[in-house]
C-alpha cells in the first residue's frame, strides 16, 4: 500500500497476510445466517464531507504556481486531515471559472494552479486523477466542483486567448466588477457547460457532480442579457424575465442529471444553493431572496428528484432567529418529498476555539435528529480542518465523529449490494490475522470488519485495497459503576474475541452481507490493543 502519511489507528494495523500461520478452526465462514449476531451493530451511515475550494487559492493549492510536488504534499496533507477527523468525502472544486484543474481540449488550464492562464503544469501531472486515486484509497469519496457560468473573475488575471470569453465573445457578458460571465439564457452556453460535465463524468473516476449556487451572479438583477431575452420574445416567448431566467436555469440542472444518469448512473449529482428558499418560508426567515436574485428555484430541483443530493448553504448559528439552522433545515426537510439527500452546507472557518466548535457538533446533532435515516453535511472549508489541535477538530474526532462511517446508499440510482466476501483467519501470536477477498473486486470501495467481543463490538472500515487486519483475541474491560456488571468496584476483566466479520460496500454504499466466522476456538492471551487501537470496554 502506498504510504499517505499519518494514518488512523485502525489503518496503522492493516497488513499483508502473515505466511506460517496455521488457520484458524474448527468453524467454518458462514454469510450472515439466521440470527446469528442479531445484537451486532452495524457501521454508521453519514455523509461527512468537506469542501476544497481552488478559486483565488482558498485552500489548494496554497498559492499559483506552487512545485508540483509541494502541489501534491498540500493534496495529501489535505486528505489525511479528512482521514483523521472521519470524514468519507471531498468536494473538490475543479472549475473556479471557465477554465480547468485537469487536461482539457475544452477550456484552459486555471490560473490558481500554474500561475499562469492557459498553462499547464511542468513537469505535466493530471491534478483531477491524482486528486481521485489518492482519495479512493483513503476510501474517500471525490465530487468534482463545478461553477456553471462563471467565466472569469478580476483576481484571475488577464483573460487568457484561449478563454471561451474570448473564443466566443457573443457568450460572455462583462459585468460592473470586470469579470464575465456566460449567459445561460443562451443555448449555446448550456450546450458548452453541459460537454464541460459531460467530459469530466466520461474521463474520469468521480464520484459526484457537484454546482455551488452561482447561476447568476450576486448582484440587483441587472444581468446584461437584454439582447438574448428580446431574441426570445422575438421568438414568441411569453415569460417575464425572470420567469425566462429561472427556467433557463432549471432546464440545464434537469438535462445535466438526465445526462449524467445516460453516461455513468452511480455517480450523483449534487447542488449547494444560498440555505434560503425564499424569505417568509418558512414564516419568521428573513434575508436575501435567491429566487429572485440568482434565478434559482432550488427547492423545485429537490420537488422533482434533479438531484441525489441538496446541501443549502446553512451558515447561520441554531439562535439567529431570522436565519436559525434548524427552522431553516426543517423547512427543506418537509419539501424534500422524494427522500432525496438533504446533507445542509456548515460553515467552520469562522470560528475553530470552543464556542465554535460547541456550534458545529449542536448543528450535525440537529441534522441527525431531523434527517435519521440518511444524514449528512459538508463542511466550508478542508483547510479549516487540517490542523489537529483546534476545540473543532478534537469536538469532532472525540464526539460525533468518534466512530467511522460509511456514506448512505441512494437507492434510486442502485439498490443491489455486492456479493459477501471470503474469509480466512489465521493465528498470529495473540491476535488472529484476518484476511478476505472478493469475486469482483472493481465492485467493492471499502471493507467493514466487525470484531465481536463478550461484552461488544468494535467496527473498522478500510479502504478498498486492504486485505487484511490484525485483531486481538482479547482486551481489557472495565467494569460499570457499582458492579452492575457483576464484577467487584475496580476490578478489571478480559473481554474475549468471540467471531469476526468482514463485508464489501460499493461504490453507492450498498453493503454486503457479511461473511463472519466463530473464533471462540482461538487461543486465549493477555488483553491488547483492540482493533482501533484502545483499550477498555466499549
Amino acid at each position: 500500500m502506498t504510504d499517505h502519511g499519518t494514518r488512523p489507528a485502525a489503518c496503522l494495523l492493516v497488513a499483508s497476510l502473515l505466511g506460517g500461520c496455521a488457520t484458524l478452526g474448527p468453524t467454518p465462514v458462514a454469510v450472515d445466517p439466521e440470527g446469528a449476531a442479531p445484537d451486532t451493530p452495524r457501521a454508521e451511515r453519514e455523509f461527512r464531507a468537506a469542501w476544497v475550494a481552488t478559486v483565488v487559492n482558498i485552500d489548494w493549492p496554497s498559492r499559483p504556481g506552487l512545485a508540483i510536488p509541494d502541489q501534491q504534499a498540500e493534496a495529501r496533507a489535505l486528505l489525511d486531515a479528512a482521514v483523521r477527523v472521519q470524514l468519507n468525502a471531498i468536494v473538490l472544486q475543479v472549475r473556479p471559472h471557465a477554465d480547468a484543474l485537469y487536461p482539457s481540449d475544452l477550456e484552459p488550464w486555471s490560473v490558481y494552479l500554474t500561475g499562469v492562464a492557459g498553462q499547464a503544469p511542468e513537469p505535466f501531472y493530471d491534478p483531477l486523477a491524482f486528486w481521485i486515486e489518492e482519495a479512493h484509497d483513503r476510501g474517500l469519496e471525490l465530487h468534482a466542483w463545478l461553477n456553471p457560468y462563471r467565466a472569469h473573475m478580476p483576481k484571475g488575471g488577464p483573460v487568457p486567448e484561449s478563454s471561451i470569453v474570448n473564443r466566443e465573445p457573443g457568450l460572455a457578458r462583462k459585468l460592473e466588477n470586470g469579470g464575465y460571465w456566460l449567459d445561460p439564457g443562451k443555448r449555446e452556453t448550456q450546450d458548452h457547460s453541459y460537454e464541460v460535465v459531460l467530459d469530466i463524468v466520461r474521463r474520469y473516476d468521480v464520484d459526484g457532480i457537484h454546482f455551488d449556487d452561482y447561476f447568476y451572479p450576486y448582484g440587483d438583477g441587472s444581468f446584461p442579457d437584454d439582447e438574448t431575452y428580446a431574441a426570445y420574445r422575438s421568438e414568441g416567448g411569453a415569460l417575464s424575465r425572470p420567469d425566462f431566467r429561472r427556467a433557463a436555469v432549471d432546464g440545464f440542472v434537469k438535462r445535466v442529471s438526465s445526462g449524467i444518469r445516460k453516461a455513468k448512473p452511480h455517480v450523483k449529482f449534487g447542488i449547494s444553493p444560498f440555505g434560503i428558499w425564499r424569505p417568509g418560508h418558512p414564516p419568521s426567515i428573513e434575508g436575501f431572496d435567491p429566487y429572485d436574485g440568482l434565478y434559482a428555484d432550488s427547492r423545485r430541483w429537490l420537488r422533482e428528484g434533479w438531484v441525489d443530493y441538496l446541501s443549502p448553504q446553512l451558515y447561520w448559528p441554531v439562535n439567529q432567529i431570522p436565519q436559525s439552522f434548524p427552522v431553516l433545515l426543517g423547512w427543506w426537510v418537509r419539501e424534500n418529498v422524494r427522500g432525496r439527500h438533504l446533507w445542509p452546507g456548515m460553515i467552520i472557518g469562522k470560528r475553530t476555539d470552543e464556542k465554535g466548535a460547541d456550534e458545529i457538533v449542536n448543528q450535525i446533532m440537529i441534522a441527525r435528529g431531523l434527517v435519521p435515516d440518511a444524514p449528512g453535511h459538508i463542511h466550508f472549508s478542508m483547510k479549516t480542518l487540517l490542523k489537529d489541535d483546534t476545540a473543532l477538530a478534537a469536538a469532532l474526532r472525540d464526539g460525533p465523529y468518534r466512530s467511522p462511517s460509511l456514506v448512505p446508499p441512494s437507492a434510486w440510482l442502485k439498490a443491489m449490494p455486492p456479493a459477501a466476501p471470503s474469509l480466512s483467519a489465521t493465528a498470529d501470536g495473540d491476535a488472529l490475522r484476518v484476511a478476505w477477498a472478493h469475486a469482483d473486486p472493481a465492485d467493492v470501495f471499502r471493507w467493514v470488519v466487525t470484531a465481536r467481543y463478550e461484552t461488544g463490538s468494535r467496527i473498522v472500515i478500510l479502504g478498498r485495497r486492504d486485505r487484511s487486519v490484525r485483531i486481538p483475541l482479547s482486551r481489557s474491560r472495565k467494569p460499570r459503576a457499582k458492579g452492575g456488571d457483576g464484577l467487584e468496584a475496580g476490578s478489571d476483566a478480559i473481554d474475549r474475541l468471540t467471531w469476526i466479520a468482514v463485508s464489501a460496500v460499493d461504490r453507492l454504499g450498498n453493503e454486503s452481507e457479511r461473511a463472519w466466522q466463530d473464533v471462540r476456538g482461538a487461543a486465549r492471551k493477555e488483553p491488547v490493543f483492540d482493533v482501533n487501537g484502545k483499550t477498555g470496554e466499549e
